[in-house]
């Protein structure tokens, strides 16, 4: 089961509105991190939509018999759809997208679907690993052997997306099952932390025993470090086993 939970969103110190969101079902069955781009007000409202969306769908759904992955990428289509419905009514939103990470505990499995650069990291025994792929242009690049790590990093081209919900294109959503272990903790969150903070300095707030703590932590070193974009983290603990 999991044992522990937490989540907080900041708007930064640069953004005046707040575009991500994120939802935490109090069951703990599921988690989401949503990262909403396209104008003042278009963001905002596209994140929301997306989470709204699939904590509805999988809520709705939770005990049918259809698998877990495909459970999750009708929960996406959901939410694409529901994008794009909202542009379709209000075309000064026309341009508005959002990313999208969910992790489920259904089953006695664990899965993670994923759209944009909002991640999922695992920490193991004091262990970071990303646990997604990054759907950006430059993410495409390193894995081509285009650029080097340190390249990325400061590429203009870095926060290009080549996937994200809110798209009539939208044919396929990474999904995908994990494995974790008694003491694993999994970390949600948006772009805005991971621009600012190393996976070395993110692994070392997650190691403290306070979720809430760790949290707190990670935002506000996010915000020292310029805290350019949105923040957003979802913390999730586990003991012994993960299922419904």
């Amino acid at each position: 089961m999991i044992c522990r939970f937490t989540g907080l969103s900041d708007p930064g110190l640069v953004r005046s509105v707040n575009q991500d969101d994120y939802h935490i079902d109090p069951d703990g069955r599921f988690f989401i991190v949503a990262d909403g781009m396209g104008g003042h007000a278009g963001g905002q409202e596209a994140s929301q939509i997306a989470t709204h969306a699939i904590h509805t769908y999988l809520n709705e759904h939770w005990h049918s018999s259809e698998s877990s992955q495909a459970l999750l990428e009708k929960a996406f289509f959901e939410a694409n759809h529901a994008i794009i419905q909202d542009q379709d009514d209000h075309p000064e939103r026309s341009d508005m997208g959002t990313t999208g990470v969910v992790v489920v505990f259904r089953e006695n499995q664990s899965w993670v679907a994923h759209i944009g650069d909002s991640r999922l990291y695992r920490l193991r025994s004091s262990k970071l690993e990303q646990i997604t792929e990054d759907h950006t242009w430059v993410a495409r690049a390193m894995k081509a052997g285009e650029l080097t790590p340190e390249q990325a990093k400061m590429h203009p081209w870095r926060h290009v997306l080549s996937q994200c919900l809110g798209r009539k294109d939208l044919r396929q959503i990474d999904i995908q099952p994990m494995d974790v272990q008694a003491d694993d903790k999994l970390l949600l969150c948006s772009d805005g932390l991971t621009e600012e903070l190393s996976d070395n300095l993110i692994g070392t707030y997650l190691k403290l025993s306070s979720l809430e703590k760790a949290a707190e932590n990670l935002v506000q070193a996010a915000k020292d470090k310029g805290g350019r974009d949105n923040i957003t983290v979802v913390i999730v603990a586990l003991d012994s086993s993960s299922g419904d």
